[in-house]
């Protein structure tokens, strides 16, 4: 049963910009420390971006900072993915997942410390 629904993903030209967002049930987003991942093909998924619980606190990947912004509203059960400047290497599918176990300020990195993922959404960046 899908817990996470991300949308926002579609093909776009080198240099634009989309949102992704990810949606989940309050049980799941009012405990959860949030995450984007992507899988390009024939590479491991890796992560893109954390929040933690408060909102106050994020991670970025190198290859990603300063493009890709983070944020969540609590008042929508909703995480966001901004992405600027979108360059042919972030082709991939986008994944948001939820850790539920971490403690208030836990920005999480670790794809193992998730414990509910969505079914990704496609994004494509032609050059």
């Amino acid at each position: 049963q899908v817990q996470l629904r991300e949308s926002g993903g579609g093909l776009v030209q080198a240099g634009a910009s989309l949102r992704l967002s990810c949606a989940a049930p309050g049980r799941i987003f009012n405990r959860g420390a949030m995450g984007w991942f992507r899988q390009a093909p024939g590479k491991e998924r890796e992560i893109v971006a954390a929040i933690d619980r408060s909102g106050g606190n994020t991670y970025y990947a190198d290859s990603v900072k300063f493009r890709f912004t983070i944020s969540r509203s609590n008042a929508e059960n909703t995480v966001y993915l901004q992405m600027n400047s979108l360059e042919s290497e972030d082709t991939a599918v986008y994944y948001c997942a939820a850790d539920v176990n971490a403690i208030y300020y836990t920005v999480q990195t670790a794809a193992n410390k998730y414990d509910y993922w969505g079914q990704g959404t496609q994004v494509t960046v032609s050059s």
